[in-house]
């Protein structure tokens, strides 16, 4: 990966293929065959889940902890981007959310891996870049370990993307502005047509100016998909989809600790950019994505599916990089006195392709008293990154200052660096099985078996690093419904990540791949569901062993395990909708520590950029003497996080009080939708996160108060 003395970012651009899916009823059965690995399609007792191939399973009645972010709520909540998601779910956090670059999370305490922890109806995808959502008709969080899956991924869970399907027909324009000067015009056309509705076209074009409240951020998107469908008998369909977007704007550099002192929140202006510099370039983020996929009806009971999926990032990555204090000879924070050491990052040309085919059947079957629900199929993948030698030899280019106002007019003759280049290949082979063996009880077992082939070399021909290996990923379930709406069940499941060491001469074991590391989980949980009250209530354990460099005591450098984190935590949601009113709200409460280390200083410490509690609500009210107009408020509240590993210094808790109204009239047969919101409607001043990458210390404030509008058309 590039690093950006030390930072990082992708590559886009591409050609795409995807989709086919089947189903014996015309419209029923796209809505079953829509996605195979992680779907979940609300909350309700009757809605279907098809999580982790277990068939048309109720979310209520599946034995894992699932998110989903609807259109609507993306739409009213107003945010930007897949950093949005963290205001609907307690468990999902920032992790390194800068304006102007992709979007990281923690979930359940762990940083998702953004080459590994992403799907898109379903494939492997690389989220190195930035994701547009005006195609998505959801996005889906799957909590805890994912190995049932994904052949490798972090722990946290599995983000998938749901894109939009010619389902309906409908026509669909949205014009939105907000504060500073972001406006963004979007439509959405969707129409079926032929004998029986047989063919399906869904087109989504957006176009956005970039103008939000921190300074000299100002930048441009596009994105452009049209998905297509044919269903030439009652046991077929067909489907193929294509995206392609750009984005242009700088990114936001964090602020950081002032020597030992940690600076008050409300004493930062959090519109400053520091990555204000006339020779500052923007990033550039371009993509194209696109999947073929064919679902064909074998019987009453059973199906095939074959999709296979492609991925083109193109990047170009430039920052004017504020990062730590020589003077001072801190290199994990800024100076005591408020200035920082300035360099410049440029790695341009990046490309990174992601191709994925999956091939699976699945149906139902009898084995004398047991009825099973089989999922038995292949995955074949290959991830592979094209750098350039970047722009930055670790020269200080000048000083800078939180305030934002020292600029350095020139610029040193910088050298070239070298970037690394990586391939992988990944065959995965599963096995899922839901046996109902008694009239309340269902057993759930799952097995993948994985081979991986890695590689990587700088881009000058040096470090060159391969290797190979194999494992086995299972998971198992077991769930009781204690009565009709409500059920309870535990689990076990373990997941895997991988690593070599790096082919320098400073490590004894230069070049060598480290055995596969497991993470595991144990999850207990109850459910329940009725037509006005939607709970859950989970326990979970889960540990996962951390890589990283360890001293010997002959005082040579070893990278290898160096002990683990184990996270424990309890989860509750809920959900209730009665008459005019509705609330949704979700709470966590995490115990994470590290174990092991090799520094007996930071065993028992906590994790950085993690907050050990968080409480999130949303609630919307229908006015009944104005038909048509609906009141909305959300809060979101985060505990406190450490800043360094240590544990010596850390930001204190915040909450965030949002505001909305939506009001929806007919003119003639246009259905108008209004949306005013504000965002930290109390202007509240905090440090949002304090993510500790590349061994600095960084600091983002919370954004300021901000307006929106927007007004949608359906005619």
């Amino acid at each position: 990966m590039a690093s950006r003395f030390p930072l990082s970012r992708t590559a886009l651009q591409a050609v795409v293929l995807a989709a086919l899916s089947s189903d014996a009823a015309a419209q029923d059965a796209a809505d079953s065959t829509r996605l195979d690995t992680v779907t979940v399609t609300g909350r309700s007792p009757t809605s279907s889940a098809a999580v982790g191939g277990f068939g048309d399973v109720p979310l209520a009645r599946s034995p894992l902890q699932a998110t989903v972010v609807t259109l609507d709520q993306l739409r009213e909540g107003g945010g930007i981007g897949l950093a949005a998601l963290t205001r609907y779910d307690a468990s999902i956090s920032d992790s390194y959310n800068a304006e102007g670059y992709w979007s990281n999370f923690v979930v359940r305490g762990f940083s998702l891996d953004n080459q590994f922890s992403y799907r898109r109806d379903g494939l492997p995808i690389d989220a190195e870049t930035s994701i547009g959502l005006d195609n998505k008709a959801s996005v889906e969080i799957l909590k805890g370990t994912s190995g049932i899956q994904a052949g490798t991924s972090a722990p946290g869970g599995l983000v998938n993307l749901v894109v939009k399907r010619p389902d309906v027909n409908l026509r669909s324009a949205t014009l939105g502005w907000r504060e500073n000067g972001t406006v963004l015009g979007a439509v959405d056309l969707s129409q079926r047509f032929g004998p029986q509705q047989a063919f399906g076209v869904r087109l989504n074009v957006a176009a956005e100016r970039l103008d939000p409240q921190t300074r000299d951020l100002e930048g441009h998107r596009q994105l452009a998909a049209l998905a297509v469908d044919w269903k030439p008998g009652a046991d077929t369909l067909l489907e193929a989809e294509i995206e392609t977007s750009h984005q242009s704007q700088r990114s936001v550099p964090g602020f950081s600790l002032l020597g030992p002192r940690l600076p008050d929140a409300n004493s930062i202006d959090p519109r400053i950019n520091l990555n204000n510099q006339p020779w500052s370039l923007p990033v550039i983020l371009d993509g194209t994505t696109g999947s073929l996929r064919w679902t064909q009806r074998l019987s009453a009971d059973w199906k095939f599916v074959a999709h296979a999926g492609v991925q083109r990032l193109l990047s170009d990555d430039r920052l004017a990089f504020s990062y730590g204090c020589s003077k001072e000879g801190n290199f994990d924070r800024y100076c005591s006195d408020g200035t920082f050491d300035f360099y410049e990052f440029r790695s341009d040309d990046e490309h990174r392709d992601t191709d994925a085919l999956d091939l699976h059947a699945e149906g139902k079957l009898t084995t004398g008293p047991l009825l099973h629900s089989l999922t038995v199929g292949a995955l074949a993948s290959r991830f592979k990154s094209r750098l350039q030698p970047r722009l930055d030899d670790g020269t200080i280019v000048g000083s800078g200052s939180i305030d934002g106002l020292t600029i350095i007019p020139t610029l040193p003759n910088l050298g070239l660096l070298p970037n690394t280049n990586l391939t992988q290949r990944s065959t995965e082979l599963y096995l899922r099985d839901r046996i109902e063996f008694a009239a309340d009880w269902s057993l759930w077992a799952g097995l993948r078996h994985t081979r991986l082939h890695r590689e990587s070399v700088q881009t000058d021909g040096t470090e060159a690093t391969a290797y190979d290996q194999s494992f086995t990923t299972p998971w198992l379930a077991l769930s009781y419904a204690v009565s009709p709406g409500l059920m309870a069940y535990a689990s076990w499941g373990e997941g895997v990540e991988s690593a070599v060491a790096p082919n320098r001469d400073v490590y004894v074991n230069a070049g060598q791949a480290l055995p596969a590391q497991r993470s595991r989980q144990y999850e207990f949980g109850l459910k329940r569901a009725d037509r006005e009250l939607d709970w859950s209530l989970t326990w979970f354990d889960i540990d996962k062993p951390l890589f990283g460099d360890v001293a010997l005591p002959d005082g040579s450098l070893s990278f290898q395990t160096d002990g683990k984190e184990r996270h424990r935590g309890i989860e509750a949601q809920a959900e209730w909708k009665a008459g005019s009113y509705a609330v949704q709200g979700s709470a966590m409460w995490l115990d994470a520590k590290r174990r092991g280390a090799a520094d007996p200083t930071l065993d028992g410490k906590r994790p950085t950029n993690v907050p050990n509690r968080a409480l999130k609500l949303t609630g919307s009210y229908f006015i009944a003497a104005v038909p048509g107009l609906n009141l909305q408020a959300g809060m979101v509240y985060e505990g406190p996080r450490m800043v360094l590993p240590d544990n010596s210094v850390s930001i204190p808790g915040w909450t965030r009080f949002d505001l909305a109204a939506r009001y929806q009239q007919k003119v003639s047969a246009t259905t108008l939708t209004w949306l005013l919101g504000v965002d930290n409607a109390a202007d509240r001043r905090a440090w949002k996160e304090a993510p500790y990458q590349y061994a600095h210390a960084y600091l983002y404030p919370l954004s300021p108060r901000t307006w929106r509008v927007a007004l949608q058309a359906d005619f």
